[in-house]
């Protein structure tokens, strides 16, 4: 096992694009850091550098206390596990996972011993003899990571692995891999676009946008407080609703250190559907546009009211705009209802105008 260390990563293609702005990353041995962003904010890339395929512009990578830059990948002790399972079509699933290993000299006997372990731990035994055709995708996608397993690298890699499943599949497959990395206790690193398979999955998340990294840290720690206005609305769903409102305005309404934000962000269930205004808090006038029932909640989408069309103001209410409301339980106002919802000010995020800063009140 190993600690992975990336510090000011950069990567520059011909041309001048710079995919990866100097990145400082630190995943501790045996923790699984998640790599989350849109596409196109550099993830698989930074993921890459970190496995060889890419080469690095600037700055050190470092595994297990050795710099990388200039060494092979399969010089590295990594495996990865890419998107596309990448299976040899007429090997039995027992030759994919051992195909590797033969590679590298290893004797039959240890080779047996690997897979047959790897097997049992991906509940693959009875199907040592399969080849890919026979397997569904989930077992293809256990077969590829078990052919990572059996290396017994100090770091594994994870490319969007669970991205051709289907959502029920991906549920399940990432219940496994999280118990299996822990059974393992090997540093993994894993990119997703999924906010909310990067919650359920990390220790360590890595927040990107734009190659750069926005946010790092536990996963609920940043929910619970987003360092800028793109973290607070990625990570989440339904996302952040975020409020632009005038300096002034903050300063009347909440007082403090709001003097300085110019944007508000209450989270979808940190509403209330009340006709009194919390003490310090926000209160919305809204008019229900639709509803979504999901089983244990509902989703509330609300638009706030123009002035002209609004009920009476009250302290602390915002300006116009669409809202997320989630509520309890399957009952919910009507289509076209007007009603009202209020936050207290302890479920309260401020940024600053450009929300690149999180202030705290």
């Amino acid at each position: 096992m190993a600690n992975v260390t990336l510090r000011n990563v950069r990567k520059t293609y011909t041309g001048g694009f710079e995919a990866i702005k100097g990145v400082n990353v630190d995943v501790a041995d045996g923790q699984f850091c998640v790599l989350v962003g849109p596409s196109g904010c550099g993830k698989s890339t930074l993921l890459r550098m970190v496995a060889g395929l890419e080469t690095v512009t600037g700055g050190e990578i470092d595994i297990g206390g050795r710099v990388v830059n200039q060494i092979e990948p399969a010089d590295r002790d990594i495996a990865m596990v890419f998107q596309n399972y990448a299976l040899y079509p007429h090997m039995s699933v027992y030759n994919n996972m051992a195909y590797g290993l033969r590679n590298r000299g290893m004797a039959e006997a240890e080779i047996k011993t690997r897979v047959e372990e790897a097997a049992r731990v991906l509940e693959l035994s009875a199907m040592l003899e399969r080849k890919p055709r026979q397997l569904s995708g989930g077992q293809r996608q256990r077969v590829a990571m078990g052919r990572a397993i059996v290396r017994q690298p100090k770091v594994f890699l994870f490319d969007e692995p669970l991205s051709n499943l289907d959502a029920k599949l991906r549920i399940s497959m990432r219940v496994e891999i999280r118990k299996l990395q822990r059974r393992l206790n090997v540093t993994s690193i894993y990119v997703t676009h999924d906010q909310l398979e990067a919650m359920t999955l990390a220790d360590i998340l890595v927040v990107m946008n734009g190659g750069q990294v926005e946010q790092v840290g536990n996963p609920l720690a940043i929910y619970e407080k987003p360092a800028t206005t793109f973290v607070a609305s990625f990570i989440g769903a339904p996302p952040m609703n975020l409020m632009s409102t005038r300096p002034d305005e903050i300063k009347s309404q909440l007082g403090g250190s709001a003097t300085d934000a110019g944007i508000v962000g209450i989270r979808p269930e940190d509403f209330a559907i009340t006709d009194q205004t919390p003490a310090g808090g926000v209160a919305l006038p809204l008019t229900v546009e639709a509803i979504e029932r999901v089983g244990a909640e509902t989703f509330v989408y609300g638009s706030r009211q123009h002035e002209d069309q609004r009920v009476a103001a009250t302290p602390g209410e915002l300006p116009p705009g669409e809202i997320i409301v989630r509520i309890p339980g399957t009952e919910a106002p009507a289509i076209g209802a007007k009603i009202r919802v209020a936050a207290v000010r302890q479920k309260l995020h401020l940024f600053s105008g450009d929300g690149r800063t999180r202030i705290e009140a």
